[in-house]
């Protein structure tokens, strides 16, 4: 796995069902606005629920308004569905994208997020996946040959294993000038570790 030898380069592991992960999103806007290169990458952070996804209960409770306080804070919607989808796929695909079509990943990424936490779609569905790649012109029979040879999981695995290597243990975590992060900070904070990956300080 390669990657810019920059060192100002921010190393970024997300999960599509984890909340925290999505309001990531803002976070990385920020790093990226302060004029840092962020490489998105997979990391399963629930690989126990099975491939058919599993119903919840509504989710009610201080944590959650926290959530979607903060993701209103951010210019976000959220709303919070009772499936929680497998992932794998979804992750394989963003992955496969990121590598061999790299313009579309952006938007593939956001698209997938936000079939979840915007639109309530079963991102766990192969069809359902298909379908935004295509809206996004990504090539989809590529894609089915990657999934099917073993190359798309292949590389959503090195990306997990490098993320265990520098000790990432769930989603969101992020590598910025060598200092792990694994918490949503406060968006200040992360003003602070771009002017940290930058060289910079807050007050220049």
């Amino acid at each position: 796995m390669e990657y810019p030898d920059d060192p100002r380069t921010v190393l970024h592991w997300y999960d599509f069902l984890c909340p925290y992960s999505y309001i990531g999103q803002h976070r990385n806007a920020i790093l990226i606005q302060r004029g840092l290169p962020v490489v998105y990458l997979p990391f399963q952070a629930y690989p126990d629920i099975p491939a058919e996804g599993l119903r919840i209960a509504s989710r009610n409770g201080p944590l959650y308004i926290q959530l979607a306080r903060e993701a209103k804070e951010s210019g976000m919607h959220l709303n919070w569905s009772t499936y929680f989808p497998n992932t794998r796929g979804a992750l394989a695909a963003a992955e496969w994208v990121r590598r061999h079509q790299p313009g579309a990943f952006a938007e593939f990424h956001k698209s997938l997020f936000e079939a979840h936490f915007v639109l309530g779609e079963n991102i766990g569905d192969p069809a359902v996946i298909d379908r935004h790649a295509a809206e996004l012109g990504i090539d989809i029979a590529a894609w089915h040959t990657a999934l099917a040879d073993g190359s798309a999981g292949a590389a959503l695995r090195e990306s997990e294993i490098l993320g265990r290597k520098s000790g990432v243990k769930g989603t969101p975590a992020w590598l910025v000038a060598q200092e792990l992060v694994t918490k949503l900070l406060p968006s200040a904070e992360f003003e602070r570790l771009a002017d940290q990956g930058t060289g910079t300080s807050l007050t220049a």
